[in-house]
């Protein structure tokens, strides 16, 4: 069988900067011909982006790329796909480690690689290095990344914790760092953010293999042992995998002091109760996400996100129920498919189901404050007619321009 000619590109992710440093030094030690590409960042404010090319003997080159409306990461997205291509045409690179800045999401940059990667490049995975003593401090940090130094353009309102959060939960493989101040409540805090994940260390043999993921071209590489069942990655379910409306979310778990409640039900929120306990709610648990449906919004599906103390809570389009049958057709098979585990006779998909992970979480008390958020029997009897006309306490979150 002929090998792959398209140059395999890893992404490595994460905002703990020592550990995603020592994943890719990893790399390129062991993976002879790799190549690291790295756009940094610190400079953005300022409108200077560095790129700087390396191997494991060390820099190859160092350049300026200049800033496309005012935005660091449009910079790396136009300036990625050229560099790797070129990378491509060089010959002796085996594998191309492109390592994001800090605060720099995967999620984009991995679309960007299989959109335009053509017949030179192939996305073979997506890993965020972490530091499993930090998980929980950068989690809880509700700090701006602008207050940080951290934000990767002038507009950039995220925060330390939401970002982490995303960069930890989209990556298929998480790579560890050795950290002795880690202990069983890190791990498994790790485990249940994202139970889904292949969890390697960053210092053993599986990380190559496991940022080649059975890539064709790799094949004869020394050192390099086979990963079985992994194909390689695919952008589209990945990003079908966190949305709201189909998001893979955890399960039920209690271990090490760390707990997750899966927390599900059929009736809707009162807006206005809810509002009120949106505050209580969003700082309950280090994290939490999900989708959820108001009484006054009965067709709109709401998209949960919160960690840190902050919450986003977001307009996620229409539930299947609120669509004709002829509408099911043109959404993408992941969406009929958890629409359909879902399905209520009387409510179709529309549901809660929101899921809170943290150290010391109070079940009890947090299923109380939910319960006590959703319509009470003689609301609820009111009817859709009725529910419309409630307070629209959420206006003012989704409906700002």
């Amino acid at each position: 069988m002929a090998q792959d000619p398209r140059l395999p590109v890893v992404i490595v992710a994460g905002i703990h900067s020592d550990a995603r440093e020592e994943v890719v030094e990893r790399l390129l030690r062991t993976v002879p011909g790799s190549v690291a590409l790295h756009h940094d960042l610190t400079g953005a404010a300022d409108g200077t982006v560095r790129r700087l090319i390396r191997d494991v003997t060390g820099l190859w080159s160092e350049g300026e790329v200049p800033l496309v409306d005012d935005g660091a990461c449009c910079a790396l997205r136009e300036d990625l796909v050229p560099e790797l291509r070129r990378l491509a045409g060089t010959g002796p690179t085996r594998l191309a480690v492109v390592e994001l800045w800090d605060s720099v999401e995967p999620k984009a940059m991995a679309e960007v690689v299989a959109a335009h990667g053509g017949d030179d490049l192939v996305l073979t995975n997506v890993i965020t290095a972490v530091d499993p003593a930090l998980v929980m401090p950068y989690l809880a940090n509700g700090d701006d990344l602008a207050e940080a130094g951290l934000a990767a353009a002038p507009t950039d309102r995220r925060t330390i914790g939401d970002t982490w959060a995303r960069q930890l939960e989209y990556a298929p493989v998480l790579a560890l760092v050795e950290n002795e101040e880690a202990d069983d409540g890190d791990r498994a805090l790790l485990a249940q953010l994202h139970p889904t994940a292949l969890r390697v260390a960053a210092d053993s043999a599986d990380l190559a293999a496991a940022a080649l993921a059975g890539f064709d071209g790799a094949t004869g590489i020394p050192g390099i042992p086979g990963f079985p069942g992994f194909p390689g990655f695919d952008v589209e379910a990945a990003a079908a995998a966190q949305h709201p409306a189909c998001a893979l979310l955890p399960q039920d778990a209690d271990d090490a002091g760390v707990t997750t409640l899966v927390w599900h039900r059929r009736r809707p929120f009162h807006p206005e109760r809810l509002y009120r306990a949106l505050e209580d709610l969003c700082c309950a648990a280090a994290r939490s996400r999900g989708r959820f449906w108001l009484a006054d919004r009965p067709d709109t599906l709401l998209a949960w996100d919160a960690a840190g103390g902050a919450l986003c809570v977001e307009n996620a389009g229409p539930w299947l129920a609120s669509l004709p049958d002829a509408a099911w057709e043109s959404m993408p098979p992941m969406r009929r498919a958890a629409a359909a585990l879902d399905w209520h006779p009387e409510h179709g998909d529309c549901c809660q189901h929101l899921v809170f992970t943290s150290p010391g979480l109070d079940r009890d008390g947090l299923e109380q404050l939910l319960e006590s958020c959703l319509l009470t029997d003689e609301e609820y009897a009111a009817g859709r007619d009725g529910w419309r006309r409630l307070p629209a306490a959420f206006d003012s979150l989704l409906d700002a321009a």
